[in-house]
């Protein structure tokens, strides 16, 4: 069987990536180039400025992504390209990059939804086994999606308000953690105590999440106590919100595996990389025998190497792009054309 070669490009937010994926599952190269830093200064993206730094790169890390594989364009099979959801002017950039490509090299031009390039990045760890329950959480999404097999996604539940990393980010500003604060929320949990009373949000039957009481709770007691003269016991909090947060997750991903009668999760988008979501969920798993898979922390965040590996798939499956692509801010998963 020949081989295919996928060139992947990613630029829905602040990362401008570019990977070539043989088959589906083998990374020959990927490069990232972050604008964390660049962002920090101001507590969050900046769309015009993430798209200034798409536009000044792209072409740099496209070339160097070959570079780093040894490959040319001749050899690609395949450009996929995520054109939404995202940051709209992040994504043209992307866009038209890759709709210059495939028109003068003559190479088929894939469309890729951002979300299933986070669910296909587990591909890269482990063949997918159908049927499965994603669990799907990041800076915009909190969503559980059910499939039965390649590219067949039926969301089942989502977040009605805050997506849970935007919740992180949020908290994580209320007790004065410079962005993205994430990461040090996960840390802190792992050094306190659980010693803040904070309320289950969206404790019901559904397979929907909600975050915004939980955010609420939090900026009215961190005001009280300020109110009261009294210091917030940093490390503490962030281990009680993240509890909160990691018992509501697990209980609906556990609730919509045993309904489902499906025993395959995969977890993915930027928040899989949380230590207190994982441990809980691997835990969970063993203890009811449900085969798990959690992309590599690398593969976690924005890389255009889950995209190629989406982007395989669709090729296979038949998907194309004309070259009247254009970016879609809203994308719902289900609408991968």
């Amino acid at each position: 069987m020949k081989n295919i070669y996928i060139l992947g490009i990613e630029t829905s937010c602040d990362e401008t990536s570019a990977s070539i994926v043989k088959n589906g599952c083998e990374e020959i190269s990927t490069v990232v180039l972050s604008q964390i830093d660049i962002h920090k200064d101001f507590g969050g993206v900046v769309p015009e400025i993430a798209s200034r730094h798409h536009v000044k790169n792209i072409s740099m890390v496209i070339e160097e992504c070959f570079q780093k594989a040894n490959l040319q364009i001749k050899d690609i099979d395949g450009i996929a390209v995520t054109y939404g959801p995202g940051l709209v002017g992040s994504l043209l950039i992307g866009v038209e990059a890759a709709k210059t490509l495939a028109y003068i090299n003559k190479i088929p031009l894939i469309p890729i939804n951002h979300m299933s390039g986070h669910i296909y990045a587990n591909e890269l760890v482990k063949p997918l086994k159908f049927p499965l329950i994603a669990l799907v959480i990041s800076g915009g999404h909190t969503e559980l999606i059910y499939m039965k097999e390649h590219y067949q996604f039926q969301k089942i539940g989502g977040t009605l308000d805050d997506a849970i990393g935007e919740c992180y980010d949020k908290v994580a500003r209320v007790i004065g953690v410079p962005y993205p604060g994430g990461p040090t929320i996960d840390k802190w949990a792992h050094e306190g105590n659980d010693s803040y009373q904070l309320p289950l949000p969206l404790n019901d039957d559904s397979y929907n999440f909600s975050f915004s009481g939980l955010k609420s709770a939090i900026i009215n007691l961190a005001h009280n106590e300020m109110q009261r003269g009294n210091d917030i016991r940093k490390k503490d909090l962030a281990t009680s919100f993240q509890n909160t947060v990691v018992e509501i997750i697990t209980k609906k991903t556990m609730k919509a595996l045993k309904d489902y009668q499906v025993s395959n999760l995969i977890v993915a988008g930027g928040v899989a990389a949380n230590k207190g979501i994982r441990e809980r969920l691997i835990e969970l798993c063993e203890k009811e025998n449900i085969d798990y898979s959690f992309p590599d922390i690398q593969y976690c965040t924005d890389n255009a190497a889950m995209i190629a590996a989406s982007g395989y798939h669709a090729y296979l499956l038949g998907y194309r792009a004309s070259l009247d692509l254009n970016p879609k801010s809203n994308l719902e998963l289900s609408n991968v054309k």
